[in-house]
């Protein structure tokens, strides 16, 4: 069994896939490298067969119809061999100091594996000088394994992302994790529901994974996202309707639950206020009368907290307060 097998979904990325590949590889016979080409139509398929050639035992090719970045994953789950899993996006990549970090930390949880391993990662915004870091902080114990009970309060944002987690293989196939076809923003998904079975945590304190920011179709940019809107909604419905956090009875496991939906939801909000149509404000209406009806106690919570008050705002005012705040910590984060 290999220690980690990376995922790298990839559809008509021959332009920077190798950059992915390339930083995966000092990782040697420890880890496996699944190219998921998602049918690709330019020469992403040839670079993986041909990394597959090069490297056998280390890189495989996978070539599958068009399913989306959640189906890729979700091919990439069930062709791992590998004890932990991670996925790395076809256009990020992982630091050369951190990766041995990492490899040699899940090394020492071979016989009593676990369920998650967390680090940092970087906002690669392309003409920004000075990169951020997004870390923990301090709501985790770092360089030791520990369980909910151990860990602090999560301030306001401070979320893990797909870009943070490596998961045990294992846990992610026994979960009931199910990634909608032809979706994008499952991410979030990937992070949250898995996240109910997890006890056993390390988080180790390196800045793993380079985020890369700055192409005109990702799909974080505002106005590629507005587009994609309906998507980030029904990501945001799955999410609800995944489980109950309330009945999870470790209060700290439940209170990072319910912040993780508020955070979600909070960003499909702000979003659809910032398109300034008529028809998405309904939406956004319509989506917090989705939540009610489905979980009453999860919407109140939501609601009545802080963010879920500054989202209702009434008339102009009250959605340009939205947009201002936003607009501030997207500039001091850079997160797109």
């Amino acid at each position: 069994m290999k220690l980690l097998s990376v995922a790298i979904p990839s559809y008509n990325s021959q332009d920077y896939l190798a950059h992915a590949v390339e930083s995966l590889l000092p990782g040697g016979d420890a880890v496996e490298i699944l190219i998921v080409d998602d049918g690709s139509k330019d020469r992403t398929a040839e670079i993986a067969d041909d990394y597959a050639r090069r490297y056998p035992g280390i890189v495989r090719a996978v070539h599958k119809e068009n399913g989306g970045h959640g189906d890729a994953v979700m091919t990439g789950i069930r062709e791992a061999t590998g004890l932990y899993f991670k996925v790395v996006d076809s256009d990020d990549w992982v630091d050369a100091e951190a990766y041995p970090r990492v490899l040699e930390t899940l090394r020492g949880f071979t016989d009593e594996p676990l369920d998650l391993l967390m680090c940092n990662y970087v906002y690669d915004k392309v003409g920004v000088e000075h990169k951020h870091v997004m870390g923990i902080g301090k709501a985790m114990p770092k360089g030791r394994v520990f369980g909910w009970a151990d860990t602090g309060h999560f301030p306001k944002g401070q979320y893990l992302a797909m870009h943070s987690v490596i998961y045990r293989t294992a846990l992610l196939r026994e979960c009931g994790l199910n990634l909608p076809k032809h979706t994008f923003y499952v991410d979030n998904l990937y992070v949250y529901v898995p996240l109910l079975a997890v006890e056993r945590m390390y988080y180790l304190d390196v800045s793993f994974y380079h985020y890369f920011i700055g192409r005109e179709d990702q799909s974080v940019q505002e106005k590629v996202l507005l587009k994609r809107i309906d998507q980030q909604i029904l990501v945001n419905k799955l999410m609800v309707d995944a489980f109950d956090p309330f009945t999870v009875e470790q209060p700290q496991k439940r209170a990072y639950l319910l912040g993780y939906l508020e955070i979600l939801t909070t960003i499909t909000s702000v979003m659809l206020i910032r398109s300034g149509t008529e028809e998405n404000l309904k939406k956004k209406q319509e989506l917090w009368d989705a939540i009610r009806e489905k979980n009453p106690k999860v919407w109140e919570k939501l609601r009545r907290g802080m963010l879920g008050r500054i989202l209702h705002l009434p008339g102009r005012f009250g959605r340009g307060v939205v947009s201002a705040a936003y607009t501030v910590a997207r500039k001091v984060i850079g997160f797109n």
